[in-house]
């Protein structure tokens, strides 16, 4: 007895319509970023800094008609799940400046 694909034809449909879109957009997306890169002093940096969260304003990169903001954050933890310990460092530094214009 044969079986009856006809029910299955818009399921099938719709799953290589969904497939095409992601393949496309996954496409799109990959053509349009780029690798990226590591800067060795950035990550010592990031090393460097102590853990908790810091805000502060710098007078020496204070001039006319120019404020900065400058703000770091660390935290690390040891995670347990299932007889495993993961380690999770986060850090991040910012710089907000803002200007006059000309």
């Amino acid at each position: 007895m044969p079986l009856p694909l006809a029910p299955l034809l818009p399921l099938a449909l719709r799953l290589g319509a969904v497939a095409t879109a992601s393949y496309a957009a996954s496409r799109w997306i990959k053509a349009r970023t780029h690798p990226g890169r590591t800067d060795q002093r950035a990550e010592d940096a990031l090393d460097d800094l102590g853990e908790g969260l810091s805000l502060h304003r710098p007078e020496d990169r204070t001039a006319e008609g120019v404020s900065q903001t400058n703000t770091t954050a660390r935290m690390v933890r040891v995670i347990r799940v299932g007889g495993r310990q993961f380690k999770l460092d986060a850090a991040f530094m910012a710089r907000f400046r803002v200007s006059k214009g000309e």
